[in-house]
């Protein structure tokens, strides 16, 4: 058997995003056999595609030449979420661009993924359906055709994605409120809540409800707790080492097909995990424990006019 503990690494990971990263030359195919033949236990029980992985659980997997064989040497450039036959969803490292830009000399997270879809002969363009800063880190959904980037596109535009954001603000920051602060002359509203109070900086949760441009940065240095280490609209007192502290945690959505609930949740990179335990202390593994209830309270909203 391949038995492994979950880490912080991979806490509030889904089981089939593990295995996707684990095998990441396998067809989506084999990862569904292997999942419903059984072969995958979570902890006691056997293990569904959207379960998620908490610290400290179990996860195995019956060893054949075949898991053997597809096994990854090491990880993969992109750190895989979900994917199906339409959508690529995928946990962008901080720092990185989504698609081309100036800075990124070539290397972005679409090309990325172009790159890792290629070695497993699978042709395509990919478009983003949403599209996050560069410093920040977190979920983003790449359509693999024009088809599905429209059909993804409308029900954002018409819909909208549930968001949950994660931060390290500077500051004291209220326990719970709402920012409803134009931006760029258009309506725009942000609800957080408190998760850990520090010294002098919190970590929070955000629920942006619209979708204007550095919103949630914009929003936070608005009432005075900038996001540690944003040099644009913060102090950047304190250095996280990649950037600002902004981490798209989750998403939620309805299928526009299928009509299906989908939740997707992304792990905290190791800069920012430093950074709350830095913050949190003693209080960090309760902080961990309130992660996987986050992305139920936020709801998809349409984005306003």
């Amino acid at each position: 058997m391949l038995t492994y503990k979950i880490t912080t690494k991979d806490h509030c990971r889904s089981i089939e995003s593990f295995l996707r990263n684990l095998f990441p030359s396998a067809t989506l195919g084999y990862l569904h056999k292997l999942l419903k033949s059984g072969h995958v236990r979570h902890n006691v029980a056997q293990g569904s595609g959207a379960d998620l992985l908490l610290l400290d659980d179990l996860l195995t997997i019956k060893e054949s030449g075949k898991t053997s064989a597809l096994l990854a040497r090491r990880a993969p450039a992109i750190d895989i979420l979900f994917e199906d036959d339409q959508l690529l969803i995928i946990n962008k490292e901080p720092g990185l661009a989504v698609h081309k830009a100036a800075e990124d000399e070539g290397r972005n997270l679409v090309v990325l993924a172009e790159k890792f879809l290629a070695a497993r002969q699978i042709e395509c363009k990919l478009r983003p359906v949403n599209r996050i800063d560069l410093g920040t880190s977190g979920s983003v959904i790449l359509a693999k055709s024009s088809t599905a980037a429209g059909l993804f596109g409308r029900y954002v535009k018409e819909t909208g994605l549930g968001k949950t954001y994660l931060a390290a603000v500077e500051g004291v920051l209220r326990q719970e409120g709402e920012i409803n602060l134009p931006l760029d002359g258009k309506d725009s509203l942000t609800r957080y809540r408190l998760l850990y109070q520090g010294r002098s900086e919190a970590i929070a949760v955000l629920y942006p409800v619209s979708g204007r441009m550095h919103q949630l940065r914009r929003h936070l240095a608005a009432i005075g707790n900038p996001v540690i280490g944003d040099r644009r609209y913060g102090k950047a007192s304190i250095d996280t080492g990649y950037g600002h502290a902004l981490h798209a945690f989750a998403i939620t959505l309805e299928h526009p097909e299928t009509g299906a609930a989908m939740i997707f949740h992304a792990p905290l990179p190791e800069s920012l995990l430093t950074l709350f335990l830095k913050i949190s202390g003693t209080g960090f593994p309760a902080l961990l424990g309130t992660l996987p209830l986050l992305a139920k309270l936020g709801t998809p909203s349409p984005e306003l006019p």
